[in-house]
């Protein structure tokens, strides 16, 4: 495995990502990417072998609630001041010849 360049051309990387960056926090921007990448550098030499993965880091069970009907059906309630209905369902004007 060859040794990557460890220095950051971050004019490369922001046009890549579609960034700007002000002049004045470009250091400081370089030292955080430096950061974040040897951050990378360190979990990727940890041995994980045997463990399986996750598909979500909780391992808990979501409580839901019970799925009961408890409203009862209002249509005409709902539509008794439409212009215009028939058979349960509004009508509206055409607007697409």
């Amino acid at each position: 495995m060859s040794e990557i360049d460890p220095t950051i051309d971050l004019a490369h990387l922001a046009n890549l990502a579609r960034l700007n960056f002000d002049p004045n926090t470009t250091e400081s921007a370089r030292t955080d990417l430096e950061k974040i990448i040897a951050m990378i550098d360190v979990m990727q030499d940890v041995d994980t072998e045997g463990v399986a993965p996750l598909s979500h880091p909780l391992d808990g069970a979501q409580r839901l609630r019970q799925d009961l009907i408890n409203e009862t059906e209002q249509r005409e309630k709902f539509q008794h001041t439409a212009p215009a209905k028939a058979e349960g369902y509004y009508l509206v004007p055409r607007v697409v010849d």
